[in-house]
């Protein structure tokens, strides 16, 4: 299995001009969201616990970041927590509600992506590598722990890697 810093500069490789990341700070939470909405049904209650695709898939990605890092895996698996109880409450309200929701900020978080990476001048990761899907939560929470002047020894070791966060000028910029 690849290691922290071999999953994050690979992802990071696609993500260093800094308005592709700032639109990932917005984007990717949505789709997240989303995802775990839509996944959110249909559940069963097991010894009172709502067990659905939801929790399950969140109990994966859950082992897949804690396998990489215990600090961000229990970042990350917090946040799907704090997702799983707003998936479970929109599941439980209306067909419409629940799935425009989901949709919606599925397509909205989307389209928010391709204009970071319309910027980035890259095509999004997970294009080229399918783990790039479950890698980019981790790197959004990454980076925004980087601007809190936390864990400077995995900023340094992925900017070794896959260089700086710059801002792309020029033509090749906005080509």
């Amino acid at each position: 299995m690849k290691t922290l810093i071999d999953q994050l500069s690979q992802y990071a490789d696609y993500h260093r001009d800094p308005r592709n990341i700032h639109t990932h700070f917005v984007g990717v939470p949505m789709i997240m969201f989303a995802v775990v909405i839509l996944l959110s049904r249909p559940t069963w209650l097991l010894g009172g616990v709502p067990v659905g695709p939801a929790l399950v898939a969140a109990i994966a990605a859950s082992v897949f970041y804690f396998r990489l890092d215990t600090r961000f895996g229990l970042v990350m698996a917090t946040l799907l927590a704090a997702m799983l109880a707003g998936g479970q409450w929109l599941a439980l309200q209306g067909t419409t509600l629940w799935l425009a929701t989901g949709v919606g900020l599925f397509a909205v978080g989307w389209v928010i992506q391709f204009v970071g990476h319309y910027y980035e001048g890259r095509k999004p990761a997970f294009v080229d590598d399918l783990a790039g899907l479950i890698v980019g939560p981790l790197f959004v929470v990454a980076e925004l722990g980087f601007l809190m002047g936390l864990r400077k020894e995995v900023q340094h070791a992925i900017e070794q890697r896959s260089g700086p966060v710059r801002l792309r000028t020029g033509p090749a910029a906005t080509a």
